[in-house]
């Protein structure tokens, strides 16, 4: 009984299963900070796009602008 106990006090499977839990759980909120950021440059420069691409169409003649 008392070999038990001690294997079961030197067991650190459940650790290290802890530590890549916090390692996931790090990169997550890393790519959502990171992706947040670039989403609103993304936004800025399709909005840019989009106000150039209806000027042209619109100095162009067309109608379905």
């Amino acid at each position: 009984m008392l070999t038990k106990f001690r294997s079961f006090l030197k067991d650190e499977s459940g650790a290290t299963a802890i530590e890549y839990g916090l390692i996931a759980a790090l990169v997550s909120v890393a790519a959502i900070v990171a992706l947040s950021a670039l989403g609103n440059s993304l936004e800025a420069i399709f909005n840019i796009v989009a106000v150039k691409l209806t000027g042209a169409c619109t100095a162009a003649g067309g109608t379905g602008c």
